[in-house]
C-alpha cells in the first residue's frame, strides 16, 4: 500500500528535478576541445563557458578519468618569460563568456593515465560554485591544435559540439 508519505516525497522529488537540471542548462559550454599527447604526459582543455544565469559563477576544479591531476591554469609574465600558474577558480561572469584557450586561461591535464589520440572524445567533469557539476565529452584535435576542428588555420567553418 502506498503511503502519503512516500506520495509526497515522490511528488517533491519530480517537483525538484527540474530545478536542478535547470541549474545545469544555465552554463553553457561552447567548442570545448584538447590537444593529443602520451600517456605520461601532460595535455590542456579548452572551451568557451557562457553564463545565463542572473548571477556570477566560477569554475572551481574539474577532473577526468585520463589524468591523474587536473588543475585551472593561466598564463602569466613573469620576468620577462609566460610562465603557467595554477589559479583557484575561473570567474564566469554574466555576459562576458569565459574563454579558455593556448596561451590563457585552460585545464591542464597532469600526468595523463593512456595516449590521447585525435579524433577521439574524453570525459571531463567540471564543477562551477554555483551551477554545480557538469560532465562534458570534449574532442581531443592533434597535437599542435590551437583551436577546436573547424576554426583553425586552414580547416573547414564546421562546428563542434555544444554541451
Amino acid at each position: 500500500m502506498i503511503t502519503r508519505r512516500f506520495v509526497f516525497g515522490a511528488v517533491a522529488v519530480l517537483a525538484l528535478t527540474p530545478l536542478a537540471l535547470a541549474a545545469q542548462d544555465k552554463v553553457e559550454i561552447v567548442e570545448p576541445w584538447a590537444r593529443a599527447a602520451l600517456s605520461g604526459r601532460n595535455s590542456a582543455a579548452y572551451m568557451t563557458i557562457v553564463n545565463h544565469t542572473g548571477e556570477k559563477d566560477e569554475l572551481i576544479s574539474a577532473a577526468t578519468p585520463v589524468a591523474r591531476v587536473v588543475e585551472l591554469h593561466t598564463h602569466m609574465m613573469e620576468g620577462g618569460v609566460m610562465r603557467m600558474r595554477p589559479v583557484q577558480a575561473i570567474e564566469v561572469n554574466v555576459g562576458e563568456p569565459a574563454v579558455l584557450r593556448p596561451g590563457g586561461l585552460h585545464v591542464m591535464l597532469i600526468n595523463l593515465t593512456r595516449d590521447l589520440k585525435a579524433g577521439e572524445t574524453i570525459p571531463l567533469t567540471l564543477r562551477f560554485r554555483n551551477a554545480g557539476e557538469r560532465t562534458i565529452e570534449v574532442p581531443v584535435q592533434a597535437a599542435g591544435a590551437m583551436g577546436p576542428a573547424g576554426h583553425g588555420h586552414g580547416h573547414g567553418h564546421g562546428h563542434g559540439p555544444r554541451n
